[in-house]
């Protein structure tokens, strides 16, 4: 019986990254590319947006398009940093073969990320167009520019769900998947932007609705990976909780992380 859960482990693990053994360079590389193209993926989101409603829709929604982008952006560096807290944490279970901390640790990044996006995109809801003002956004553009953000803070649970469970995926050294999905989701986002501006004359609505079905598809994706996991950072809806010490250990490392992440967009 012991051999037999010995061996399990071995054969779930074939396509993960190997980053323990020499020679090391090209694993590095082949390990970080996918997450390196993956950032810039989601950075690419809002110049997506803002490519198709420049196109069919005129100059006034492109430019309250683009006068969101510093906004988007200070919030895409922040999640992606402080998603960073739970690749940490994983990993370091994962190395210490700890099953029941890494366990805890998906269960409360997963939990964490879900409704934490429910709060951020209600208090972003009902706070864009003052956020906008605070930049001096011009009053002619002002009103389609909070429609975009406020349809764009509709999207962040999906927003944090997909970057702690990418940070997963990541942590147990799969950097192809969360790449996948987001590649395929930001073709849905271009054909959505595009079917929702030019077909439906949508305008700025439009490209943020389609961000925000491309986000949910993001999330689902990431969510179906880690329930089809066999091994400890199995997603198990019924396990879903925040356990403590763990949360503290994510927020630990996450937070500077996030707070490093954002001084670009804060100075812009």
């Amino acid at each position: 019986m012991e051999t037999t859960e010995q061996t399990k482990p071995i054969k779930a693990n074939k396509k993960k990254a190997d980053l323990t053994t020499r020679p090391l360079f090209g694993k590095i590389v082949l390990f970080a590319l996918p997450l390196l193209l993956t950032s810039l993926l989601q950075l690419l989101y809002n110049a997506a947006d803002l490519i198709v409603v420049g196109q069919w829709s005129g100059d006034t929604a492109m430019a309250a398009v683009g006068s969101t982008g510093a906004l988007v952006n200070l919030i895409v560096n922040l999640f992606i940093g402080l998603s960073v807290g739970a690749l940490s944490v994983t990993a370091r279970y994962i190395g210490a073969k700890r099953d029941d901390k890494v366990s805890r640790t998906v269960h409360t990044s997963v939990s964490v990320s879900f409704l934490s996006g429910i709060v951020v995109g209600l208090i972003g809801f009902f706070v864009s167009k003052q956020m906008l003002r605070w930049m001096n956004t011009p009053s002619g553009i002002l009103s389609q520019s909070a429609l975009y953000l406020k349809i764009y803070f509709c999207g962040m649970p999906f927003n944090l769900l997909y970057n702690f469970g990418a940070s997963i995926l990541r942590a147990n050294g799969d950097t192809k998947r969360p790449l996948l999905i987001l590649s395929v989701a930001g073709l849905l986002n271009i054909g959505l932007n595009i079917l929702t501006v030019a077909g439906f004359k949508m305008g700025v609505a439009g490209v943020g609705v389609a961000t925000v079905a491309s986000q949910a598809l993001s999330a689902v994706g990431v969510v179906f990976f880690l329930a089809r996991k066999k091994d400890a950072t199995r997603l198990a809806f019924k396990k879903l909780r925040i356990h403590r010490t763990e949360l503290f250990e994510i927020l630990r490392v996450g937070l500077p992380a996030g707070v490093q992440g954002i001084l670009f967009s804060l100075s812009n």
